[in-house]
């Protein structure tokens, strides 16, 4: 007797990261590069955000891997060969929205052949045909590029990528390492897949500024002081910054969490690299809002000890500390109309104390906003990927944005930095 509640065991995994992307449906083309051993992942990745996940494969494709992983992997039939069905027009045809209908397509692993044709309008494959539909439907494409670095540096391909993105195609990498134009990492190609589909663009125009990461103080030649900051609050503020269309660049530390590729970052050590590099930017460039997120050291060694202490000489190491300037007051003497968003973090207070500790630090140092959270709880902490905030203005308002991802907690921030700036500019 058939079974009519059978559902497919890949679907038990739908939404077990979250519901950003609940509704959407994504089209992922495979074509012929080893790298298609990664699709399965990132489709897995998609639907544990919410997403359905329908697969087209090339003939070439399908000699790398089996089309019954991608089923497995997605829980639905894998298209290999358009037929009288027109599967190109019910995943990427002009029609009205309905089930099935793709949202965004995205070609993972795209090769050469595959670019190259897309950009010249050749429809020979299944995914090809499936690309050319959606050109015609205004549906966002995604070509993920992976290939020799030789055959990525062929100047008519360079050729073809441009032309692609003057169409309004996003290209998402390459990495460039041992010899090969790799595949975009999994996170960075998630993140792109939700900035298409989920976010505003209620920052295009505006030029961010973010810092993130722990600083080092030297202590010798190879010791230092440092604090437990990976830098995710900051990553995340940059990743959801850039999603809603803002021009950022992220000035960031050490951080212990993976730079996505996409953002303009400038590298920094120290406290004093930090306020040079902040210095810098605001001195030259005309930055609409400075986000001051990075866990900067407030003390650092008077003097660094040229080599290495030794410790068969030293049994007691005595180090003088003196305080750091607050890079917020360095931005804010350099530029008095720039829009500036503080952090402040403590450990093991009430809330009503951490909230007059942060307004306090607000009024010190003439920020615009300040946002507060206990790093002192484990399940919000530096290295956790959630956080809890309080977003204080000067007029002490405070909104309070419960325990969730950092993103969602970047992306409340960046609600809040927006309104309070529209309400001083009126």
């Amino acid at each position: 007797m058939k079974n009519n509640t059978f559902q497919h065991p890949s679907k038990d995994i739908v939404e077990s990261k979250g519901t950003i992307l609940r509704g959407k449906t994504i089209c992922l083309c495979l074509t012929g590069s080893v790298a298609v051993i990664s699709s399965p992942i990132v489709a897995r990745e998609l639907m544990r955000l919410g997403a359905e996940v329908i697969c087209v494969m090339s003939k070439a494709a399908t000699k790398l891997i089996n089309p019954a992983l991608m089923e497995w992997a997605t829980g639905n039939k894998v298209i290999t060969k358009l037929t009288g069905a027109v599967e190109h027009v019910y995943l990427a045809g002009e029609r009205p929205r309905s089930v099935g209908k793709a949202d965004l397509i995205l070609i993972c692993p795209a090769t050469a052949n595959t670019i190259s044709k897309i950009a010249c309008g050749i429809d020979d494959t299944s995914v090809t045909t499936v690309v050319s539909t959606a050109f015609g439907s205004s549906i966002p494409i995604v070509i993920i590029p992976a290939m020799h670095e030789s055959m990525y540096r062929h100047p008519i391909l360079e050729n073809n990528e441009t032309k692609l993105r003057e169409c309004g195609i996003e290209v998402l990498g390459p990495r460039i390492s041992e010899g090969k134009a790799k595949i975009a990492r999994v996170d960075d190609i998630i993140d792109r897949v939700i900035d298409l589909l989920i976010s505003e663009k209620d920052l295009e125009g505006k030029k961010i500024l973010i810092t993130a990461g722990p600083t080092r103080e030297a202590i010798d030649s190879v010791r230092f002081v440092s604090n437990k900051s990976s830098g995710k609050m900051g990553i995340e503020l940059a990743k959801e910054a850039s999603a809603r269309g803002a021009d950022v660049l992220l000035i960031a530390g050490e951080c212990m969490t993976k730079l996505p590729d996409y953002i303009n970052i400038k590298h920094v050590v120290s406290t004093d690299d930090f306020i040079k590099a902040v210095k810098e930017e605001i001195s030259y460039k005309n930055y609409d809002f400075f986000i001051s997120a990075a866990a900067v050291s407030d003390y650092k060694p008077i003097e660094c000890i040229e080599g290495k202490i030794s410790s068969d000489n030293v049994e007691e190491l005595h180090l003088d500390m003196k305080l750091t300037p607050k890079i917020i007051n360095v931005a804010r003497k350099k530029d008095y109309n720039l829009f500036i968003v503080a952090f402040k973090a403590e450990t093991n207070v009430s809330k009503s104390e951490l909230i007059e500790r942060a307004y306090n630090r607000l009024v010190k140092s003439e920020a615009d906003l300040i946002v507060a959270n206990d790093i002192g709880r484990e399940d919000i902490g530096f290295s956790s990927k959630y956080n809890e905030v309080f977003i204080i203005d000067k007029k002490r308002h405070i909104t309070h944005v419960e325990r969730n991802t950092k993103r969602f907690i970047a992306s409340k921030i960046l609600d809040v930095t927006l309104e309070s700036f529209k309400k001083s500019n009126l």
